[in-house]
């Protein structure tokens, strides 16, 4: 049966491509997430099943609490790997484009992603860009982990899925789900998470290696960022944090370190919108979340040249970090009771809809 994730003409487009296929290679996005580790690692180990030479390439590498997944020791890395990562896109026949939607999203690859044809894109992102043979877009859909289920299950493959692609692909779930706790998550994805579970997962395994596998660096990271570096605007509903590179150095910091620490701003009462600011290497990236239906992939979008989803979005700057801050509190609402905005967890609080009306500062 057809569902949004793996519509019925996508579906036999890809199963025309598949069958004389016999190199593959999967790529995902620039700092490769739960979602992207456990999408790519989850289709690769189904397509092997059938003696298919798949290879995936990363942009990067992912932060240390993914390189558990299995199949992650095969994978290549631009960073590490070099032309021979670039040479497995460019001698394939087929490639998998898989959580995201803009050529720019995969860094240096972008150029060798191109070359190739036919590809496919795989992604639960808004606003996609038109660069593959065969799309298949989803936006409700909480994770391109729980699409990649779907797509197998409409080719007919779903015996594919063994217990190591269910475990990719379980742990990409939980990942952009939150555990299970974003408004994204549906009665379905409850019950492909259970079809995965069916196929072995161990959970308690999976849920320890992802969220508890902290450095004591990142630990002393945390402390003293609650401590020295998150700023509460309880008038606005809004909470942001800023680590400057100095910040990072000081706590020796490795990729995902700061990972969840925006939603520590978004779980105090009261607030709407967090924000967390991380300077590196003379950039500045930008991660946003909000509450209810304020749109921050827009906010993102408008500001700083990002995107995402509604309450989970990104962007960057260039122009530093102290005027990456003073842009994101400018450019929020001015708000007085009894907006929605800073009510807390009221009623009218949850259903609010739609931009704040009031005029900007």
């Amino acid at each position: 049966m057809s569902n949004a994730s793996a519509p019925h003409a996508s579906v036999e487009a890809l199963r025309s491509l598949l069958k004389d296929r016999r190199r593959i290679a999967i790529v995902t996005h620039y700092n490769p997430d739960g979602d992207a580790m456990g999408s790519s690692l989850g289709l690769a180990h189904a397509l092997k099943v059938e003696g298919v030479a798949v290879q995936v390439v990363l942009p990067n590498g992912p932060p240390g609490n993914l390189q558990w997944m299995p199949g992650y020791p095969e994978t290549l890395n631009l960073d590490r790997d070099g032309d021979k990562a670039l040479n497995a896109i460019r001698d394939c026949d087929l490639l998998f484009c898989l959580d995201f939607n803009r050529t720019d999203q995969v860094g240096k690859l972008e150029q060798a992603m191109l070359a190739v044809k036919p590809k496919v894109l795989i992604d639960h992102h808004q606003d996609p860009q038109a660069f593959t043979e065969v799309v298949f877009s989803n936006t409700q859909a909480p994770a391109t982990s729980e699409m990649i289920h779907d797509i197998l299950v409409a080719l007919g493959q779903g015996d594919r899925i063994g217990t190591e692609a269910a475990t990719c692909l379980y742990a990409g779930i939980v990942t952009d789900t939150g555990s299970f706790r974003f408004r994204s998550t549906s009665p379905h994805t409850m019950r492909v998470a259970a079809a995965l579970m069916e196929r072995n997962v161990l959970v308690d395994v999976v849920h320890t290696a992802i969220m508890d596998d902290n450095s004591l660096d990142r630990l002393r990271l945390l402390g003293f960022t609650l401590n020295e570096r998150l700023e509460v605007m309880p008038e606005l509903g809004a909470a942001y944090i800023a680590l400057g590179q100095a910040d990072l150095d000081r706590f020796h910091f490795n990729p995902g370190d700061t990972e969840g620490f925006v939603n520590y701003g978004l779980s105090i009462r009261g607030i709407r919108i967090a924000a967390l600011f991380i300077e590196r290497d003379g950039q500045v990236k930008i991660s946003l979340r909000s509450k209810s239906t304020l749109p921050v992939n827009r906010f993102a979008q408008e500001h700083f040249d990002g995107g995402g989803h509604i309450n989970a979005a990104g962007g960057r700057s260039s122009e530093g970090l102290k005027a990456a801050v003073a842009k994101f509190r400018k450019e929020l609402p001015l708000c007085s009771s009894p907006c929605p905005w800073v009510v807390g967890t009221t009623v009218a609080f949850l259903q609010c809809s739609g931009p704040c009306p009031m005029p900007k500062r």
